[in-house]
């Protein structure tokens, strides 16, 4: 009986502790919802330079999660090209597109011999995955002027479609 008692009061204890800790250290990144300012975060170009999201406030914000063994992401590649085509010469827009678990060997590669233009941004530690709580790839965060994330987009998309084409044009052109 006292043995039940010790083991008992041992799990209570444990479980007060770790509840202590979970609230005291909430160390944990809030990952990026719909229609809430998105999440910080710095990346490295191909030429080394850093780029923070927060550095971009003021345009539209095409974000990109990706991988050159993603087979999915592949398949998009076209239509990103184009649609990056279409606004790269609106400064209310940029496309952030972010190498996801791969090594720059490839990524340089692949951009090369599809003749891709569109910039490519890495994150070694994968914090911008974390802070952005994807699930997998490819996943897509269109953010406002304002910083708020308007659309999450799970999957690939024909990104150089009319309809998609219109919406992004009438998020760059709303005021902010």
């Amino acid at each position: 009986m006292k043995q039940k008692t010790l083991i008992i009061t041992i799990v209570i204890f444990l479980a007060v502790f770790i509840g202590f800790f979970a609230i005291t250290h909430n160390d944990i990144p809030e990952k990026a919802a719909v229609g809430n300012p998105v999440p910080d975060i710095e990346l490295i170009d191909v030429n080394r330079n850093t780029l923070k999201l927060s550095d971009l406030k003021g345009s539209v914000i095409f974000v990109n999660f990706w991988s050159t063994w993603c087979t999915s992401c592949i398949d998009e590649m076209p239509s990103m090209e184009v649609l990056f085509d279409k606004f790269s010469q609106n400064n209310k827009f940029r496309m952030v597109t972010i190498i996801f678990k791969d090594n720059e060997t490839n990524v340089f590669n692949f951009m090369k011999q599809n003749a891709y233009s569109f910039p490519v941004y890495f994150n070694p530690d994968d914090s911008a995955a974390r802070k952005f709580g994807i699930t997998g790839i490819p996943e897509t965060f269109i953010i406002d002027k304002k910083g708020i994330l308007r659309n999450k987009i799970i999957g690939p998309q024909q990104w150089d479609s009319p309809s998609i084409l219109n919406a992004m044009e009438a998020l760059i052109n709303e005021p902010v």
